[in-house]
């Protein structure tokens, strides 16, 4: 008895933290947020408003029209994305959910390696020939040629990346489990931040001029500015 009472107390201690790691549960069908309506408070980094009535809702209100066209593409990669959050679609509000658009040039655009530490994200390829994959915490790589029609999962918090390996530019849809999955992006994050060079030069074996290099691709701020 006193093993499965052992039992019930651990699992019951680890129940609160797998809830932690996801989107609160709706608590209603849904919540188009009024900003006319009251002071906005902050849920789990998503600005909140009240709710609008919903007799004062229409079908335009869940329909979303931004993804229907590519974002601007980078010179550098080749990559366009568009995100989309309840911030810009206020119907995914307390849905825990969120999606983008990604396209990538012809011959080599790429969406270089990047994480999403709140969301496991789904990546639907629309059209071209796509390799993409993800490393775990382990370093061991899961990477494949995607074709349209074909998925793939990342899952939260796993460094991804994709590359149109075809001739035709390529488009690929995202979907997130989370209306706030957030995005750290690696070369920017790690070359673009203001990280100190004997950092970066050990870690990377890379000189000064290299650096200095990299950096300037990034814009990196003087780190003076950055540092307590």
């Amino acid at each position: 008895m006193a093993t499965h009472h052992l039992a019930l107390l651990l699992l019951a201690a680890l129940l609160p933290a797998a809830a932690i790691g996801a989107d609160p549960d709706a608590v209603q069908d849904f919540c188009v947020p009024d900003p006319g309506r009251g002071r906005p408070v902050e849920l789990n980094l998503i600005r909140s408003y009240p709710c609008r009535s919903p007799a004062n809702l229409t079908a335009g209100d869940f329909a979303f029209s931004g993804v229907r066209v590519a974002g601007n593409f980078s010179a550098e990669t080749g990559f366009a994305g568009v995100s989309v959050t309840p911030a810009q679609f206020p119907g995914l509000h307390t849905l825990g959910m969120s999606f983008a658009r990604a396209d990538l040039s012809a011959a080599g655009g790429v969406n270089p390696p990047h994480y999403h530490p709140r969301a496991t994200e789904t990546a639907l390829v629309l059209a071209g020939r796509v390799y993409a994959g993800f490393v775990d915490t382990g370093g061991r790589l899961f990477a494949k040629v995607l074709v349209e029609g074909e998925v793939m999962v990342f899952p939260r918090g796993m460094v991804h990346f994709q590359l149109n390996v075809g001739d035709q530019p390529a488009t690929v849809y995202g979907t997130f489990n989370s209306e706030n999955p957030g995005i750290v992006r690696i070369p920017a994050t790690v070359f673009g931040s203001g990280i100190r060079d004997a950092v970066l030069e050990r870690a990377f074996g890379l000189t000064v001029e290299e650096l200095r290099r990299i950096e300037k691709r990034f814009g990196v701020p003087k780190k003076a500015e950055l540092e307590d």
